[in-house]
């Protein structure tokens, strides 16, 4: 857990909204057949089932955030109406990082620029995470009377959202605060992601989302930009800081034909 004073002072200011408790579902065939949907005006959490038929009409998740935004969304809906969903979903093949294309985040919200959905792809690692902690796709729906977080952890099977007046807006601040106070030290430091809007993302309707996942190589967190068209600027709107998936370890393993009889 945290591991500097600064990081512990984040920890001890934040208070709990609200938390939920969940087995984290495996992924078969690419699937876990779950999606977390997080109503941060209530708040409340609930687990809606991914369909054989969605699975029929976007292969490999492609498609979901935008079929969970039509779900959520209505003809008076705008960009900063309560409702406007962010909608995250993960790519093909289960969300295996090692294969090209694969660890790719997709995600779905109306547009402030354009007033409709936006459907933008990035890497960083969020969606596969996602993937290994229990979920094919997250909704984020509502608004939050203060700046929040939303914590979803794979190894202790809970979801919390966290009041969280201290952490840093600034996403290169935020990143590195983040993964001090949500991983730990030494081999067993878990795969960590977050996704922040910064502060421009306050003052422009074309505000992008970040993505940053923990480099164990490089032992740092790495950032990549994705949201575009005005993601991050909905992202301020409804109050969050951050977003927060901590995974299981995992790696996908290679079975030759014969090995193991």
């Amino acid at each position: 857990m945290a591991e500097t004073k600064k990081a512990l002072d984040i920890l001890k200011a934040q208070k709990v909204l609200g938390e939920f408790s969940y087995e984290p579902a495996r992924a078969e065939k690419g699937y876990t057949g779950e999606i977390l949907r997080v109503d941060l005006s209530e708040p409340s959490f609930r687990i809606v089932p991914v369909t054989d038929r969605m699975k029929d009409l976007f292969v490999g998740g492609r498609g979901f955030d935008l079929l969970m935004a039509w779900q959520e969304v209505t003809a008076r809906t705008k960009w900063d109406s309560p409702e406007n969903p962010i909608c995250i979903a993960s790519g093909p093949l289960g969300g295996t990082t090692s294969f090209p294309g694969a660890g790719n985040t997709a995600i779905a919200t109306i547009s402030p620029a354009t007033g409709s959905v936006v459907d933008s792809s990035t890497g960083g690692h969020f969606g596969p995470l996602l993937k290994f902690a229990g979920f094919d796709g997250l909704v984020l729906v509502g608004q939050a009377e203060a700046d929040v977080i939303v914590s979803i952890d794979g190894v202790a099977g809970l979801v919390t959202l966290e009041e969280s007046p201290l952490l840093s807006i600034d996403t290169h601040l935020a990143v590195r605060e983040l993964s001090e106070m949500y991983t730990e030290e030494g081999e067993e430091r878990h795969p960590l992601s977050t996704v922040t809007a910064g502060r421009g993302a306050e003052n422009s309707w074309m505000g992008c989302l970040n993505l940053s996942w923990w480099d164990p190589g490089r032992r740092t967190m790495r950032v990549r930009q994705g949201g575009r068209g005005g993601a991050g600027t909905v992202f301020r709107r409804k109050g969050l800081k951050a977003l927060v998936v901590k995974a299981p370890r995992t790696a996908p393993e290679l079975v030759l034909e014969g090995e193991g009889d």
